[in-house]
């Protein structure tokens, strides 16, 4: 069951990177969330910013096992996960009042 896990928490994180350069460098979206995002290559940004903190913090943190040397690493990780979803929230469009 682990093995399932970390294949899905892998194809997830994928996605977003391939997401995320595919809106760096042509500026397309998916139909999804385009009609709310003004800026697409910030969001791509955020978006690789976000993969790549959610990779270190799984195969740093919760699937590396429990090594307390690597839990600094792990929750930097986490953090630039945060940051690279900060990046797409800038990215869309305001709210209304």
């Amino acid at each position: 069951m682990h093995l399932y896990l970390v294949a899905a928490a892998v194809l997830a994180v994928v996605a977003l990177a391939a997401l995320g350069i595919v809106a760096i460098t042509t500026g397309w979206l998916m139909p999804l969330g385009r009609h709310r995002v003004l800026r697409p290559k910030l969001w791509g940004y955020g978006a690789v910013t976000a993969s790549v903190g959610m990779t270190l913090f799984m195969f740093l943190g919760p699937f590396h096992g429990p090594d307390a040397e690597m839990t600094t690493f792990a929750m930097s990780g986490m953090g630039l996960f945060l940051l690279g979803n900060v990046f797409q929230l800038a990215a869309q469009r305001p709210g209304r009042p």
